[in-house]
């Protein structure tokens, strides 16, 4: 038996809920025993009795009750086949033995919880290297949204990458396309966020209430079809859940297309024959690399199915990352 754990949250996992922090955290414990222990009351956050759905703050400190030794734990596993291989490498845009990154589709989570059984980390051991070290996630993507996923096989890497992400050295540029398109051509959302509460608790709203985090966003139009959709880049300083779908329907007025969670009808296009997928797409993370001491410009391309959007609507994706570098250079 082990003894009690005590596990400080780090900012990385900052808003995230208890169950999915422990899937990563803890991933010897299984599922359901996960579930068991926190109606016993036996995990607990700051000395307080934790719920599923707990979500978890930065500093804060998680203990988990004395339990098996994980040789002896059973290790539940995702079911692999030989087609996962060619899947998991055709997603691969860099490389170099410690940093790794993917291409993330849209139809995939990153990890395992909550009833999730297929999933980006589940597969990342197919990408082991001869001296037997896997990737290992750095950051994570809703399962709606496509583009960059930084993962790395080295501790080191995985330490200095995470303190990147941490401090926000690492910037990040997602694509979307909204509806209608909005009325300013730039600007900061500076708008915090919180969990909502009663029929609406898996959604995100905009909060100035205590338990809200701030979020702020850069954003820029890139291209525009008229009034009724726009091009847009967006560059969160922050990394809060569903940050950039809800300041951009709730601050701008423009859901983001087929974000039917935060934009309801008013999100879909009609007459046009569009993917039904959300369209936002990681397009570009620009962070430090821990062992070259150079920094890595990772760029995502549109999948097909964003891309058939894009093209549909008139908007040439070679124009964005041109609009995003000259909006830096205006802030700087």
């Amino acid at each position: 038996m082990s003894g009690v754990r005590l596990i400080k949250v780090e900012s990385i996992d900052d808003g995230q809920r208890l169950d999915r922090w422990l899937k990563k955290n803890v991933p010897e414990l299984p599922y359901a025993l996960a579930q068991k222990l926190i109606r016993k009351g036996a995990i607990k956050i700051d000395g307080k009795k934790a719920k599923t759905d707990s979500r978890l703050n930065e500093g804060q400190e998680v203990r988990l009750p004395p339990m098996e030794d994980k040789a002896d734990m059973p290790k539940p596993k995702m079911v692999i086949t030989q087609d996962d291989v060619a899947y998991i490498r055709s997603m691969i845009i860099y490389d170099d033995g410690d940093v790794v990154a993917l291409n993330k589709p849209g139809d995939i989570a990153s990890q395992g919880g909550g009833g999730i059984d297929r999933h980006i980390d589940g597969l990342l051991e197919l990408l082991e290297d001869r001296k037997g070290r896997r990737p290992r996630l750095i950051h994570r993507l809703d399962r709606e949204t496509s583009g960059v996923l930084l993962c790395a096989r080295s501790n080191e890497a995985v330490r200095q990458l995470g303190a990147n992400f941490r401090d926000r050295h690492a910037k990040k540029t997602y694509w979307a396309i909204l509806v209608p398109a909005p009325d300013e051509q730039e600007g900061t959302i500076n708008a915090p966020l919180a969990k909502a509460k009663g029929p609406h608790k898996d959604r995100m709203q905009v909060d100035e209430g205590e338990d809200s985090k701030h979020a702020i966003t850069d954003f820029v139009v890139v291209e525009r079809a008229a009034k009724k959709a726009a091009f847009v880049a967006f560059m969160p300083h922050t990394g809060r859940t569903h940050q950039i779908r809800v300041h951009a329907a709730d601050i701008l007025g423009c859901p983001i297309l087929n974000d039917g969670k935060y934009g309801g009808a008013e999100a879909h296009l009609e007459g046009i024959d569009l993917s039904p997928r959300l369209h936002l797409h990681a397009r570009r993370l620009v962070v430090w690399h821990p062992a070259e001491k150079k920094l890595l410009d990772l760029r995502a391309p549109l999948p097909p199915e964003l891309d058939r959007t894009w093209k549909e609507l008139g908007f040439d994706p070679a124009a964005g990352d041109a609009v995003v570098d000259a909006a830096f250079k205006r802030k700087d």
